[in-house]
């Protein structure tokens, strides 16, 4: 079966978890992580995993010596992405990212979401929000994706420097850069 087909099928049948129809595109993937750390060393974390093609992408951006634990809480979703992406700086961990301060205890430099946050309760979301800034050093990033424009006060409650770029095409994209400044 087409993998582009295949991978539509998955998305569509698990919508509200992924709160996608398609895969993101390579400008789309390229744009989200703008602001990864490229120094060697960093520890980067992607939420919302899906079948991997921002994960990639990651890997293709932070230095060879780099680390990225990559959260998903489907399993079909992270065995696609162990079978298709074999790279030693990659951890998967089959969760959600309301637990993010479960797995990771040390400072992050960048956070990398596709969270489908419109089919996520509200205290979720501000928990997730409010340990990722907590996590994040100092001078980095949240990067956030989206198919719809959401609500840019709930970012800008726990960011300072919060960018909004609107990608058009179909689906139109809306990328959210959002700043730990202290």
């Amino acid at each position: 079966m087409n993998h582009k087909f295949k991978t539509g099928l998955e998305l569509a049948k698990n919508f509200f978890v992924t709160g996608a129809l398609v895969e993101t595109n390579s400008k789309v993937e390229f744009e989200i992580c703008r602001y990864l750390p490229k120094h060697e060393n960093a520890v980067v974390v992607e939420v919302g995993m899906g079948h991997g093609n921002i994960t990639q992408e990651i890997l293709n951006t932070i230095s060879p010596t780099s680390k990225l634990y990559a959260f998903e809480v489907n399993q079909d979703f992270c065995e696609h992405v162990r079978q298709t992406i074999n790279d030693k700086r990659l951890t998967i961990i089959n969760d959600g990212a309301e637990n993010l301060v479960k797995h990771i205890t040390g400072d992050i430099e960048g956070i990398i979401s596709s969270l489908p946050f419109s089919f996520i309760s509200k205290e979720k979301r501000e928990m997730i929000l409010r340990d990722s800034h907590e996590s994040l050093v100092n001078e980095a990033y949240f990067s956030q994706v989206l198919l719809t424009k959401f609500k840019s006060k709930e970012f800008q409650k726990v960011f300072t420097d919060c960018q909004i770029l609107t990608l058009k095409g179909f689906p139109t994209y809306y990328i959210y850069h959002c700043g730990k400044k202290v």
